[in-house]
């Protein structure tokens, strides 16, 4: 898995790839705590080049979402897939994460 952190004063974006599962989900929810840790705006998980998630990497995204509520920080998803989105409604995480499905969606809700 590979991700490329963009920042600006209001929005740190992380742009993971591949898969996330239990083989690198601990050095994705480090890399998102230390995005967290390192940002005081809104942090951004855009998932279009996410090509699966299990339990781990999903996981990883919980503890990251509860990081964020206790730095008092924003975290938000964006262009998650239909067969990751499945996961998301399953477990009823939909509910908890802020989910956009496509980049401008989240763009217009920050703004």
């Amino acid at each position: 898995m590979y991700s490329t952190i963009t920042r600006n004063a209001e929005v740190t974006e992380i742009r993971p790839r591949g898969h996330i599962n239990a083989a690198n989900a601990a050095a994705f929810k480090t890399q998102l705590a230390e995005t967290l840790g390192a940002t005081t705006g809104t942090v951004v998980v855009d998932m279009e080049q996410v090509e699966s998630l299990d339990s781990a990497g999903l996981m990883a995204l919980v503890s990251g979402l509860s990081l964020a509520q206790s730095l008092n920080r924003k975290l938000i998803l964006c262009s998650v897939s239909a067969s990751i989105a499945i996961i998301f409604e399953i477990t009823k995480l939909e509910r908890v994460f802020e989910i956009y499905p496509h980049k401008p969606n989240w763009l217009a809700a920050i703004a």
